[in-house]
């Protein structure tokens, strides 16, 4: 049990007015105890402000925390308007200043990007139960209108396999594909259209904050769950199953695998898993070695290309093998008179739209944050928004399903030098001309070879290492993460999310609710007051309490504070009693991290003070911050606490008061 000792110190009191008196009173104390006094402070309100000028600073720091429209202030009319083309047009701002070098770099990663991103359009759009050209068209049309509207270097545009397999999942459990293709197609592009609205709706409304719901725990359990499934689904591809469920669970998918064995196919087996492996092998090259990335990036166009010749030459051979099939050349065909806006699906268009939509935003502005932070320059999250969100509006009407950036394909174009958004004009030129020319040439492109590739980008979504690093830092998040990934290989992937995201509003409410406290004791020889559980040189004060609370005390933890601060009260006095301390004369509420109080904190402190004087304790209030001060001010609070009852740091208070009691008779 830790002793008690006195401390020393130089103190002021302060009233609720701003011009109170300031008085000091010397203490004398034993040379070893003996510590620099502090200087003395009062205790202000802030600066006056009027109603509308708060309102306008918290909203302001609301919903615009980076100060987007900084460039127009103190500039002219022409500047202004240069400055505002630019703000919505990112490509005149880099446009101008373009050069031979830039594009010959930007060439290389375009065309690295390209032979990435084709193989891996026709698999995710199998992967979201579509024709294999949409995955096509979805990477021509939106990386084009991304290099106009996108503010990010180095963000690659596409088709990604999260947004697919949620599109897909979602959308055959209302319609079936095979059915009815034609319903399907209206609800796949309506479904993006919502989710381009979504996007954008929330860039322009300044409400990006609200994706910070899906917090890193529940993504990382959520993607790994997804991943998993992905790639079981993928074994009808890698067996060669003809009739194989639809459902993404995993207990039918594997019970599916196992019905269906009459159903495998040896040629397929042997073919599909070697080039799996290769994929698999090419990837760790990319990653061990980032010189080497090119390897990893290649590997599956090269893999397409090299199944399809075997498929080709040895078609006699190879009856079972199941190919894509005839793919017809052309541009995107439009697509905005197949959007559905009415009848009993609609529903389940919208919701999909907000799912996919919400998930692709995430993945997308992370994506864009991580390459801006890692060559030092800086992405709008809502500007990205508004880009991504315009990109699969536009898309919508182009036969195009939901896209954004992607991780693997933005690390390639970075890692093969890219330096401005034309790389995605160069990846999507390389596009146009598979869609011209090259499409007969997928007509004999194996399943296996899309579900070899669907695999291998999947798989780099279980990241094991940070959930380990979870359950070592924060278990709640932990089970946050776990839950999200049972959810969604027991259940559903919509309830997967679900799950997830509400475990991270609880953890966020809880937090709120129950905010830590603390009984402080001083480090000797300083005026430092911390936690006397944490610091072991920490040493309670005779006839002091001293209480940290490190939250904002609102409705929602105002009566768990008192009940806790009582609490912490009870245990003092038993403490008090059972080793002879000195009376407990005084509690000190050190307020310095309480942001912000409302009118129930308000009240919840008045009760408290009324409750001490009962039992003839003196309640004060130590380093409250400005607006704390100012409401306390206006609800007439401070009146009661007096010139002692308000003090700027703990020190002050510790020793205005103890000299007060030895100046007593």
């Amino acid at each position: 049990m830790s002793f008690r000792t006195n401390i020393n110190a130089v103190v002021s009191g302060s009233g609720n007015d701003a011009e109170s008196e300031t008085t000091a009173v010397s203490v004398t104390v034993p040379p070893e105890t003996m510590a620099p006094p502090p200087e003395l402070h009062d205790v202000r309100l802030p600066p006056q402000k009027t109603t509308f000028q708060k309102l306008r600073h918290k909203l302001s720091e609301v919903f615009f925390p980076d100060d987007p429209l900084q460039g127009f202030k103190n500039e002219t009319r022409f500047n202004k308007i240069v400055f505002a083309f630019h703000f919505i047009f990112p490509i005149f701002r880099w446009a101008p200043n373009y050069n031979f070098t830039l594009l010959r770099s930007d060439v290389v990663s375009g065309l690295t990007i390209a032979s990435l991103a084709i193989p891996q359009g026709i698999s995710y759009a199998k992967l979201a139960n579509l024709p294999p050209v949409i995955g096509l068209y979805s990477s021509f049309v939106p990386p084009l209108k991304y290099a106009v509207l996108g503010s990010s270097k180095h963000l690659a545009v596409g088709p990604v396999s999260i947004a697919s397999l949620v599109m897909g999942t979602m959308l055959n459990d209302a319609v079936s594909y095979s059915q009815h293709p034609n319903l399907y197609l209206k609800l796949a592009f309506t479904a993006t259209f919502f989710a381009g609205l979504f996007q954008a709706s929330l860039g322009l409304l300044r409400l990006g904050f609200m994706i910070d719901f899906l917090s890193k725990a529940t993504l990382v359990g959520f993607m790994a769950g997804a991943a998993i499934i992905v790639s079981l689904q993928q074994l009808k591809g890698l067996l060669g199953i003809v009739n194989f469920t639809s459902k993404m669970q995993i207990i039918p998918v594997l019970s599916s695998v196992i019905e269906q064995r009459d159903e495998w196919s040896w040629h397929t087996i042997v073919m599909g898993f070697s080039f799996l492996a290769c994929l698999l092998a090419t990837r760790q090259i990319g990653i061990r070695n980032r010189k080497l990335f090119w390897v990893s990036a290649a590997a599956p166009l090269a893999s397409v290309i090299l199944s399809t010749l075997l498929v080709a030459l040895f078609k006699s051979k190879l009856p079972n093998i199941a190919t894509i099939g005839q793919l017809d050349k052309g541009l995107n065909p439009p697509s905005s008179n197949m959007l559905y806006f009415h009848g009993e699906f609609l529903a389940v268009a919208v919701k999909t739209g907000a799912v996919a939509g919400l998930l692709s935003l995430t993945e997308g502005i992370a994506v864009g944050r991580t390459f801006a932070a890692l060559k030092n320059y800086q992405v709008d999250g809502n500007k990205e928004m508004i880009a991504i969100g315009l990109m699969n509006m536009a898309g919508s009407c182009s036969s195009c399903y939901v896209t954004t950036g992607s991780f693997s394909r933005s690390a390639v174009n970075e890692n093969a030098g890219g330096q401005t958004a034309m790389s995605n004009i160069i990846m999507a030129l390389t596009v146009l001309v598979t869609l011209l020319f090259l499409m007969p040439l997928f007509r004999y492109t194996p399943d296996f070879i899309l579900a070899a590739i669907i695999v291998t980008a999947v798989i780099g979504l279980i990241d094991y290492q940070s959930a380990f690093r979870l359950w070592k830092v924060d278990k709640l998040d932990f089970f946050a993460c776990l839950s999200s990934f049972l959810g969604v290989l027991f259940v559903s992937v919509p309830v997967g999310l679900a799950i997830a995201v509400g475990i991270s509003v609880f953890k966020i409410l809880l937090h709120v609710t129950r905010p830590n406290t603390s009984i402080l004791g001083n480090i000797p020889g300083t005026q430092i007051y911390r936690d006397l559980d944490r610091y072991k040189e920490a040493q309670s004060v005779p006839s002091f309490i001293i209480l940290g609370i490190e939250a904002p005390i609102y409705f929602a933890n105002s009566t768990y504070l008192q009940e806790r601060i009582l609490r912490w009260l009870r245990e003092e006095e038993d403490w008090i009693l059972d080793n002879n301390g000195s009376t407990l004369k005084c509690v000190i509420m050190d307020m310095t991290a309480v942001t912000a109080i409302d009118t129930s904190g308000i009240a919840m402190v008045n009760e408290l003070k009324k409750i001490l004087e009962k039992r003839s304790l003196q309640l004060v209030l130590a380093n409250p911050a400005g607006s704390v001060t100012e409401k306390l001010h206006h609800s007439n609070s401070l009146e009661s606490f007096g010139l002692n009852g308000l003090y700027l740091t703990v020190g002050e208070a510790m020793a205005d008061i103890s000299s007060s009691w030895k100046a007593q008779p």
